[in-house]
């Protein structure tokens, strides 16, 4: 087996004799020398063929390529001054090599991974096991080695049981897909792939085992983004006689952790914000509080105004809120702000009025119409000043919080006002129990059905309910999710019942559950890091596909093994299965 980290080589080992294996990163041919930088895992280190050294047929040395694979035999020396490289670890020493084997020949690579540039993604996914050589991609998945052993070392602290649950499961569809997996034995049934260990967990909880954790592989058929990919990893805990206080603080120390051992960062305390707080302050439930800017209600302000488009807003039941960019009008045209009005109209805003703020007065289409003692109202509360940008959305809360939220990122990117280096993390607590589902003309659980009520008196008040519920977030991410647990079976009952779900369909999709609850369950709490998401920052990426070693693209398919494919007639006929072309008439 292989002995040495080629990277790691220093003056100490000058003088030994040595066995080196790696891969050709960059060939220098000098005529009659030979210089290559041989990579493995660690980094590089370089290779002198000289033919007065070489005990081997030097055209052995003169004919390797990028990317082969070989070994070296050699005594390492300590190049000389003129020859150093201040740029690598091994910049000091150089192994000159008396014996050379190749492992492996290389076809010519598609792209030069030496150079480590960006390349053209299709590119770099159809040839993964290339593009992962790279030092950024190699480096991130070795990140997240180093991130699960610091959680498991942390876990393993606190007598945490480290225990595996079933990925082939009881499709109980709450949320974003399933991915079903069909039985051949029992024909025409499915399993499911697990979204995520939460029943099982819990099951755990009703055995007795107190503290639980597992590196937990989830899948999700769901529509993917830059942070979101089918399947995924979470480090998921569960902890009986525990309450929310118990969960944030072993969470955050477990964070605190994690980012001490691979990055050398003391973190602060983590804020705690409610749900309601977080919507009005940044218009989001995972805020970025790395820059400031936050939400303004100035329905207060405004009301009474002339102004239809404000009054009637207020009128039925809406708010008025605005960003101020600070000292940043300049940076704004008019048919910049065209552009920014049909962005939030994405959100379902009807509009954007805008206000600027230059030679100490206000300027802009509303300022004309826009009552005097109104901007002077607005001019004192917020400290306008001079090159000042007001932009304004008056609706329901929800469109008013959501397209302000958005649209306060989207500027916060284009003014660069993002601190790239801050690590934010926050406590998101008091979520709503329910949320109402236009498609279902439904309410259904915000988190899921089996999170604890803070006040079980205003569960048939399904807009004021709050749930037990928190989420853990990081520069905008929501990095993880939990709540205290309804043990109770008869309070379940009453939950099943606010959510139009009936005794049979309950007992369909959670009999097994229900019936666990009726033998002395202990109160339980948990929550489920996702391990991408905390690479992803502490990686300085936002593409989960950095962090993958082998990744879906956006339509969900493997470049690389081209997944998914189509399987033989035989196969679904054992599985009892028929494809159903689609009609495009309908």
């Amino acid at each position: 087996m292989k002995k040495i980290n080629n990277g790691l080589l220093t003056e100490k080992e000058v003088g030994q004799k040595l066995t080196l294996y790696g891969w050709v990163n960059k060939r220098r041919d000098m005529g009659g020398v030979i210089f290559v930088d041989l990579r493995d895992r660690s980094g590089i280190c370089q290779v002198v063929f000289n033919r007065g050294f070489l005990k081997d047929d030097f055209t052995i040395a003169e004919d390797l390529k990028n990317e082969y694979c070989i070994k070296v035999e050699g005594e390492l020396l300590k190049r000389t001054p003129e020859m150093i490289n201040p740029n690598i670890p091994t910049g000091m020493v150089e192994l000159m090599c008396e014996h050379i084997e190749i492992l492996g020949k290389s076809d010519v690579v598609p792209f030069n991974i030496y150079e480590d540039k960006n390349i053209n993604e299709n590119v770099g996914l159809k040839y993964r096991y290339l593009d992962l050589r790279r030092d950024k991609l190699k480096n991130n998945i070795i990140l997240r080695h180093n991130i699960i052993k610091a959680a498991r070392e942390y876990l393993n602290s606190l007598d945490f049981l480290e225990i595996e649950t079933p990925i082939l499961c009881k499709s109980t569809p709450e949320g974003a897909r399933d991915y079903l997996v069909p039985s051949r034995i029992n024909k025409g049934s499915f399993y499911a792939l697990p979204q995520s260990p939460q029943i099982f967990k819990q099951l755990l909880m009703v055995s007795g085992f107190e503290r639980y954790y597992q590196i937990a592989r989830s899948f999700r058929d769901e529509d993917l983004r830059a942070d979101r990919q089918p399947e995924f990893t979470q480090i998921d805990l569960e902890m009986s006689f525990a309450d929310e206080e118990d969960v944030w603080n072993v969470t955050e120390n477990m964070i605190k952790h994690i980012v001490k051992t691979v990055k050398n960062i003391d973190l602060p305390d983590f804020p705690r914000i409610t749900y309601q707080s977080a919507m009005q302050r940044f218009g989001s439930d995972k805020p970025d509080t790395r820059f400031a800017m936050e939400l303004n209600d100035i329905t207060n302000i405004l009301d009474g105004t002339k102004m239809n488009v404000f009054q009637n807003a207020i009128n039925n039941g809406g708010i008025i809120n605005c960003l101020i960019v600070k000292n940043n009008g300049d940076k704004y045209s008019r048919s910049d702000v065209e552009h920014l009005t049909e962005f939030v109209k994405i959100y379902g805003a009807k509009g954007l009025a805008w206000l600027k703020y230059d030679n100490d007065q206000f300027n802009g289409v509303i300022a004309k119409n826009l009552e005097s003692e109104k901007l002077a109202q607005l001019k004192e509360a917020y400290d306008i000043s001079n090159n000042d940008l007001i932009l304004i959305v008056a609706d329901k809360p929800k469109i008013v919080y959501t397209s302000l939220g958005a649209l306060r990122l989207k500027i916060a990117k284009e003014l660069n006002l993002i601190n790239k280096d801050a690590l934010n993390f926050l406590w998101v607590t008091d979520f709503p129990f329910f949320e109402y589902s236009e498609s279902e003309q439904r309410w259904k659980a915000e988190h899921n059905p089996f999170t604890a009520v803070k006040d079980w008196d205003t569960l048939n008040d399904p807009e004021h309910c709050i749930s037990r519920s928190y989420d853990l977030v990081v520069n905008g991410y929501e990095l993880a999710s939990g709540g205290v647990r309804n043990h109770d079976p008869e309070k379940l009952k009453e939950v099943f019942k606010a959510l139009s779900i009936s005794d049979e369909e309950a007992r369909l999709r959670f009999g097994f559950v229900i019936d666990a609850f009726h033998y002395g369950t202990p109160p339980h709490a948990g929550i489920a890091p996702g391990v991408e998401r905390l690479v992803m920052v502490l990686a300085g990426t936002e593409d989960i596909k950095d962090v993958l070693a082998f990744p879906k693209t956006q339509s969900a398919s493997d470049l690389m093994s081209e997944a998914p494919s189509l399987v033989s007639e035989s196969q679904l006929k054992e599985l009892g299965i028929a494809i159903v072309k689609e009609d495009k008439n309908e």
